[in-house]
């Protein structure tokens, strides 16, 4: 293995690496991702591989891409298909309020979801894992049922009392872009 090279837990195996570059982040969200490892394989400084990161993953989160999101019911998982929406730099799922995945959440929070994408003939992903708050603010439910043009297909206003608001909230993120065969880990 060549020093430029993660071991399993993600640290550059270089033992002259010094602490500076070990922390290396990038804003994201009103918080910083961690990037992990440091350094790619092929031996470059990952802040700068990825100093435009951020407007690289959140591009595909535009037009309500479907993601497959996973709960946890009785130490079993369950996965299923929702349209996120990115919003106020925020992400957003509009569900039902006595549905599975609510009834799930508000027993137990902690969430992951998958987002398949392709470009140029070459398939990629986004996974993230973290936890879901359920909204009560009217004023926010408001605001993101007014920028979902599928939110009248399944609510008569955002009074409904079927309409549950989730917020997303990630603490961690994998990549893997289209070209590559290498998924990176990002803790934000």
């Amino acid at each position: 293995m060549e020093p430029s090279q993660p071991n399993q837990k993600g640290t550059p195996i270089d033992s002259t690496t010094n602490s500076v570059q070990k922390g290396i982040a990038l804003k994201s969200l009103k918080a910083f991702i961690y990037l992990l490892p440091n350094y790619t394989t092929k031996g470059v400084p990952m802040a700068e591989e990825f100093k435009d990161f951020k407007a690289e993953m959140w591009k595909h989160f535009k037009d309500f891409p479907h993601i497959f999101l996973a709960t946890e019911e009785e130490a079993q998982p369950r996965v299923r298909p929702v349209t996120l929406v990115h919003f106020d730099e925020r992400l957003w799922v509009l569900t039902g309020t006595n549905d599975a995945k609510s009834n799930q959440i508000r027993k137990n929070p902690k969430i992951e979801f998958c987002l398949l994408f392709e470009e140029g003939g070459h398939h990629g992903y986004i996974r993230a894992a973290g936890f879901a708050k359920i909204i009560k603010d009217r004023e926010t439910k408001v605001k993101v049922a007014k920028h979902c043009d599928f939110f009248c297909e399944h609510w008569e206003s955002p009074d409904d009392p079927n309409y549950t608001l989730l917020e997303l909230k990630l603490n961690e993120i994998e990549y893997l872009r289209p070209d590559e065969s290498i998924a990176r880990k990002f803790r934000l």
